[in-house]
């Protein structure tokens, strides 16, 4: 070993210190009890602990030398360091050693190296393994060798550590820019090019689909340094650069939900085989003359009835519940893409299917006139509305007829004698007188029944042009409340049958103590505050429960299973039950199933949840704020109002000294609305006045 290395570092020692994560050079003045008075390359005098002095002290010159000598000698070391340094290989020492051994003195690497190395050879290698830091680790005074698996792992850290640097040089003037173009309408500058291009345009998006991606996050935060915190800043930056258009919905973004038909096109042989299978299996319908209820412009049918009074006053029942679950590939492709997407999302600027439109609005929905699979509950009520029986069955039905809301009132009504709906008139007629029943029933139950009217929000226009509109929603009550009747039964009945079998559904629950006088049905706005806010959210949950809400024992939704997962895999349990005598799935596998479940829910459903309150947001801003708008108080307290404006289906909070000393819940006011942020979901009160 090199004769030059010197263990105990004295006066007139050559010595290294790290200093600025480089090592730097420096000769020993004089040493006392552990500490080191040292003379650097640059011509400064320091102090310093023996302990921090790397492992490679040396020469030792004896005698006197100037300050000037002393630089000269250091010059000279330094010099000679550098240039060995440039000759080493690191990484091919790093392989000799690697699996050889764990760790390893730097007197050892340079013993690979050379016969008799110089204390500036060893030095320089040194520094040349201290540099490799996806390789090495210096734990004085030896270098740990890491494994390749280690060293791979690092590698790719590095590469990610370089791009970061390497974005954020280039990106941080040009986000700035951004930011102003987003803020203050100023122009952008030069723009970067190339995989830069692409690469900015990744992180952007990134963080507006993903806020709490780790990898973007870093990036992110180098990027905006010195721009203000703004939760939304990703949209507004991608909309100021053109990547998403003007009024673009993130919470798509977030969900991973494509609302076009663009994620069916890699299933489409999925698709065709299905079809086929389905088809193979096609079989003559039962005959029944099922109708289906539904808005004019629903295409995803996927329930209809076909009832008759029984000669005991009672009825007798068959709902028709549409049947993709019929050859489903479960655990396919297109089956984990479809349990990703969850449910249909239904929004003014338009919908987005869970299933393939191929399947959803045209191979399994009922159609008029087709031939389609379905699951049939056969159903018999007594004359108060309780169910004797539920029996389900795998059929095939011909639907006589899809009728609309609109026209289906008018013959309950006493009319719509030039509507499609008259040739059914005796079904209406009878299942209306059902639904009365049923719905006093339930009340009789503790039903907390909200009755309120959606507006429909209507966009024209295009990009940022676009215009909204709110109109009244279409005055069908009754024939709504024979449709929804007709489905709570059945998903209801269908649940008693399961538990009665110990067969496994999802169920939704909502097992809650309710006060006796909160059930009915509410209408007036104030009530329906009220009455809200003792009602838990309902829970999707393996075991049968009460659903006190709706006021059934136990309640498994069966009837959407073109526009929601969980009933298609209650009909797909069901139907495996009765033709085969065991479920699908245990209770113990759907349990496993809905962690996943229920957070795909939760995140598609805020999509519906946030977004058609966005455009009603940018209705009001559009109107200004001169305007005069209908609002009933619905709660107050010692600092704030909240109202409802019960056309436009809103609620808004504003400060309690805007209203006067007389306020209370039903009180019917006039209130002028502005300082809108859509994005932000800001909306103000900015004046009040008592109704005329």
């Amino acid at each position: 070993m090199a004769s030059s290395l010197v263990r105990y570092p004295g006066p007139g020692c050559v010595v290294e210190f790290m200093h600025g994560n480089k090592a730097q050079v420096a000769w020993v003045l004089e040493e006392q009890s552990g500490k080191l008075r040292l003379f650097t390359l640059n011509k400064r005098e320091m102090k310093l602990a023996t302990a921090r002095i790397l492992p490679w002290a040396g020469p030792q010159y004896s005698g006197e030398h100037s300050r000037q000598q002393i630089g000269d000698i250091l010059d000279d070391h330094h010099r000679r360091r550098e240039a060995r340094e440039a000759e080493i290989a690191a990484l091919e020492l790093w392989e000799l050693a690697q699996g050889e051994v764990d760790k390893a003195s730097v007197e050892w690497f340079a013993e690979l190296l050379w016969e008799q190395p110089h204390v500036d050879d060893v030095a320089a290698l040194g520094h040349a393994l201290l540099a490799c830091k996806t390789h090495f680790r210096f734990q004085p005074p030896d270098f740990e060798i890491y494994s390749a698996e280690r060293v791979e792992s690092r590698m790719v850290e590095e590469r990610k550590r370089e791009e970061r640097e390497m974005l954020v040089t280039a990106g941080q003037e040009f986000f700035q820019s951004l930011w102003e173009s987003a803020s203050r309408g100023k122009p952008l500058g030069r723009q970067p090019e190339g995989e830069l291009r692409e690469r900015f345009r990744d992180v952007i998006l990134g963080r507006m689909a993903d806020p709490d991606n780790h990898d973007v996050e870093q990036v992110w935060k180098l990027l905006t340094k010195g721009l203000p915190e703004d939760p939304h800043m990703p949209l507004r930056l991608a909309q100021a650069w053109g990547l998403v258009p003007p009024h673009h919905n993130f919470w798509l973004d977030r969900a991973g939900y494509d609302c076009t038909e663009a994620w069916a096109a890699p299933h489409a042989e999925e698709v065709e085989s299905l079809q086929r299978k389905v088809r193979d299996l096609c079989g003559e319908p039962d005959g029944y003359g099922y109708i289906s209820i539904d808005s004019a412009s629903t295409r995803d049918i996927d329930d209809a009835f076909a009832i008759a009074r029984r000669e005991d006053g009672g009825w007798r029942l068959r709902i028709a519940i549409a049947c993709p679950a019929l050859e489903w590939p479960f655990e396919g492709p297109l089956d984990r893409e479809v349990l990703r997407r969850a449910t249909s999302v239904y929004l003014p600027e338009g919908n987005g299917n869970m299933l393939p439109t191929a399947l959803g609005t045209d191979f399994f929905s009922l159609m008029g006139g087709e031939v389609r699979p379905a699951m049939v509950l056969d159903m018999e009520l007594s004359a108060e509305g309780e169910t004797k029986r539920c029996a389900p069955s795998m059929q095939w039905v011909r639907l006589a007829g899809n009728l609309t809301y609109v026209d289906c009132e008018a013959v309950i009504a006493g009319g719509g004698e030039a509507t499609p709906a008259a040739a059914h008139r005796e079904q209406i007629l009878c299942a209306m007188e059902l639904a009365d029943v049923l719905i006093a029933r339930r009340v009789r139950n503790g039903a907390v029944i909200i009755d309120r009217n959606d507006p429909k929000v209507v966009l024209s226009g295009e990009g940022a042009d676009v215009r909204v509109e709110i109109h009244d929603a279409e005055e069908v009550p009754r024939s709504m409340l024979l449709v929804s009747e007709m489905m709570i039964l059945a998903n209801s009945g269908l649940a008693l049958w399961a538990r009665e079998r110990d067969v496994p559904l999802l169920h939704r629950t909502q097992d809650v103590a309710v006060p006796k006088e909160y059930a009915g049905i509410w209408s007036a706005p104030q009530d329906i505050a009220r009455v809200v806010k003792s009602l838990s959210s309902a829970l999707l949950e393996p075991a049968p429960k009460p659903h006190r809400g709706i006021g059934v024992e136990a309640y498994s939704p069966v009837t959407s299973p073109l526009r929601r997962y969980p009933d298609l895999m209650n009909v797909a349990q069901v139907l495996h039950y009765v033709r085969e005598g065991a479920p699908l799935w245990t209770r113990e596998a759907l349990a496993a199933m809905l962690p996943v479940l229920g957070a795909r829910l939760d995140a598609v459903g805020q999509i519906q949840r946030f977004r058609p309150r966005y455009w009603k947001l940018l209705y009001f801003r559009q109107r200004g704020d001169k305007e005069w708008w209908n609002a009933v108080v619905t709660e107050d307290n010692d600092m704030f109002v909240t109202v409802s404006l019960p056309r436009e289906q809103i609620f808004v909070r504003g400060r309690r000294k805007s209203f006067g000393d007389k306020v209370y819940p039903g009180q019917r006011l006039r209130v002028r609305l502005g300082k809108v942020h859509p994005l932000e979901n800001e909306i103000q009160i900015l004046d009040v006045m008592e109704e005329e």
